[in-house]
């Protein structure tokens, strides 16, 4: 590929380089020195914020606003921008406040569900909750920055960081594994609950599970780290896409299990619709528009939310369906506020996984246009698994739970075709300054949970849908339906039906260290994606691979369809010439 001619001093710089090999040397191309982050230069600045072109360029911009008209709206594919090209301010400033838009849902969500009511979450006040949401998005804008940016770790061939449009934010991955851990805290006793005169159980804040859970993330973190330094080829070996597509579709599973129980009202102790008491009602008798778990203003408002985000998918505009979620959420927040759902007490009280990343990298390099094979590629996992492993420590250290790549930008890359890691840092930006205004937080924390719950629950079929398109890569042999099948055997059943695997080992003596081991074999059989992924695993590692010319035909019960038979065809028409070729030896 050629490279672009340098065009006379006087000639106005190009906004965006064609060629994204122009201007780098064979040394670069051997050490990867051009995958790393470099401080423009003083010149390049100037050039940007002084000139229409800087700023503007020749963007089509109508692109983003225009909205979508079934036979009206003429489909236009905008120019693409690599991950190093020059980029108008203007532009990467739209195009991050984009991504920070499509981050929030996800980012916030966790935490939100984290430190909710009920025995799956740690019921902390109002303040706690809104330092929980602002640490989030404080935390995923600047661990975004050191995946964005990719650093070299010192003159090793080792990188710190993808140096693609990778952002980060709290993980779902962890979210089952926390919810599984608080309840059983709760039922042992290490967090408080009580029982009311109606015989409901009131569970008491419980910041010493945080606590806990935080710690151990940080010791767990270590391993991602040290992984990242086996050959990714070796990684793949260990999680291909069967394991990999059978453990997010279930992590899927399992919280949409959470965001069905918000839509109904809330996860709290109204969900089991006592008879008596104070949580007759959601949220509590009293509150604004309280009303029994899954009564009719809850599902509405929930599906409010679900039709917002179905209209837009429909007729919104790039930029709208990038926000899609967001401004679904913000269409329910109007609406029960103006119906009288919402109080200000929350803003009032607010002061003025290695599986996971595998997956998500290699999308970002496709929709980045960037090779997913070779030296680069693998240099570009080894960095990301390696980030991801120091997120995993440093985002405890900051109150929030362990951090990984999001596919949610893959999404806006592709439909805007912009890849430019200009637009990841004002993304970052964006998102340190809504978490360090916390009271911008603390307007998730008014919303009724019959709101979130329309919007989670979307969110994590989503989840679902991203382990199923995993799976449909496979050539779904004999081999892999029995894999998949022993697989979601026990991971779909532990995520229906809660509890059925813990009541096989107990333990009732004195002893500290055996009575946290059988706590911790219990967590791991009372969560369905863990026991989803050790028997893929498993399976995947014994059952040897089908030989192609054994391989299991596909069997169609309806009858030949035409291209059933043009393979037929085929294969009559190879066999007689392979016959007519050996009669002709025969001859000879």
């Amino acid at each position: 590929m050629s490279g672009i001619t340098e065009a006379p001093e006087e000639a106005p710089s190009p906004v965006y380089i064609l060629n994204p090999h122009a201007n780098r040397n064979m040394d670069e191309d051997i050490d990867l020195s051009h995958t790393t982050g470099r401080i423009p230069s003083w010149k390049n600045i100037q050039k940007s914020v002084s000139t229409r072109t800087g700023w503007l360029g020749d963007y089509d911009y109508g692109f983003l606003c225009m909205p979508t008209l079934p036979g009206f709206s003429t489909p236009r594919t905008p120019p693409f921008f690599g991950l190093k090209d020059r980029l108008p301010l203007v532009l990467a400033i739209i195009m991050g406040f984009q991504h920070s838009l499509a981050m929030i849902a996800g980012v916030v969500t966790p935490a939100i569900i984290m430190s909710g009511s009920g025995i799956n979450g740690l019921n902390l006040n109002t303040a706690d909750r809104t330092q929980m949401l602002s640490t989030s998005l404080i935390t995923s804008g600047l661990l975004s920055l050191v995946q964005i940016t990719r650093f070299r770790v010192g003159k090793t061939s080792y990188f710190l960081g993808t140096g693609l449009l990778s952002v980060v934010g709290t993980s779902f991955i962890y979210l089952p594994v926390l919810q599984t851990s608080v309840a059983n805290m709760y039922t042992s006793g290490y967090c408080k609950s009580s029982i009311d005169a109606s015989g409901a159980q009131i569970f008491e804040p419980c910041p010493d599970a945080w606590g806990a859970y935080l710690g151990t993330c940080m010791v767990c973190s270590l391993l991602p780290i040290i992984l990242s330094f086996v050959p990714p080829r070796a990684l793949k070996r260990i999680f291909p896409p069967i394991v990999t597509g059978v453990t997010v579709m279930l992590i899927g599973v399992s919280l949409v299990t959470s965001g069905i129980q918000q839509w109904g009202g809330g996860a709290g102790p109204c969900a089991s619709r006592p008879a008596s008491g104070p949580f007759v009602d959601c949220p509590v008798v009293g509150a604004p528009h309280a009303a029994p778990w899954g009564d009719a203003q809850w599902i509405g408002l929930g599906f409010l939310v679900f039709f917002t985000i179905m209209v837009v998918e429909f007729f919104g505009s790039p930029f709208m369906k990038n926000a899609q979620v967001v401004i679904g959420l913000i269409v329910g927040m109007i609406v029960a506020a103006a119906l009288g759902y919402t109080t200000s007490d929350s803003i009032k009280a607010a002061p003025a996984a290695m599986v996971e990343s595998i997956g998500d990298i290699t999308a970002s390099c496709e929709v980045s246009q960037l090779s997913v094979e070779g030296r680069e590629f693998e240099s570009r996992l080894q960095g990301g698994i390696f980030a991801d492993g120091v997120a995993g420590l440093l985002a405890p250290l900051m109150m929030n739970s362990p951090m990984s790549c999001y596919a949610q930008n893959n999404g806006i890359i592709s439909l805007t075709r912009c890849a430019n890691t200009m637009a990841g840092f004002m993304c970052c930006i964006f998102l340190i300054l809504m978490g360090v205004f916390s009271k911008f937080g603390a307007l998730f924390l008014t919303l009724p949970d019959s709101v979130l719950g329309g919007m989670t629950t979307f969110l994590f079929a989503s989840v679902v849908v991203s382990g199923i398109r995993i799976l449909s890569f496979l050539p779904w042999t004999r081999r892999e339906r029995f894999i998949v099948a022993a697989s979601l055997s026990l991971g779909l059943g532990t995520s229906l039906v809660p509890g059925v695997l813990t009541h096989m080992i107990t333990y009732t003596g004195s002893s500290e260290f055996l009575s946290s081991v059988i706590t911790s074999v219990n967590i791991v059989l009372d969560t369905g994606f863990a026991l989803g992924a050790i028997i893929s695993c498993i399976l995947n590692g014994l059952l040897p691979p089908n030989l192609p010319s054994t391989a299991e035909p596909i069997i169609d019960y309806h009858g030949q369809t035409h291209m059933n038979k043009e393979i037929e065809e085929m294969h009559i028409g190879v066999q007689s010439v392979h016959e007519s070729i050996l009669s002709g030896k025969r001859q000879e």
